[in-house]
């Protein structure tokens, strides 16, 4: 069984930076392509960001391009998103999440997902 654990998130200021964590288990976890996602208060899941199985290739969406940065430790099992240049909208619960297939946009589109970690951006 599949598990995916979140950490990291917490309270930041506008400007300020954040990084997630996302432990993997029971699984290969170098074999399979990750993301992460997040979903706001009343509002649906959003994808952030995929990275290849090797963490050669990434991706994301551009309301975070050039301010997130997805990276994976195989040897650690180990999923992260270094979040600079925080703002009030990336306020949100964010899930590590293994894909189904690239820029998923529901929940469908994932396979296996963690209990998320609040990101909170406020002054």
């Amino acid at each position: 069984q599949v598990q995916l654990v979140e950490s990291g998130g917490g309270l930041a200021q506008p400007g300020g930076s954040l990084r997630l964590s996302c432990a993997a288990s029971g699984g290969t976890f170098s074999r399979y392509d990750m993301s992460w996602v997040r979903q706001a208060p009343g509002k649906g899941l959003e994808w952030v960001s995929d990275i290849s199985n090797g963490g050669d290739r990434t991706d994301y969406a551009d309301s975070v391009k050039g301010r997130f940065t997805i990276s994976r430790d195989n040897a650690k099992n180990t999923l992260y998103l270094q979040m600079n240049s925080l703002n009030p909208e990336d306020t949100a619960l964010y899930y590590c999440a293994r894909p189904k297939r690239s820029r998923g946009s529901n929940w469908l589109d994932y396979r296996y997902w963690g209990q998320g970690t609040q990101v909170t951006v406020s002054s």
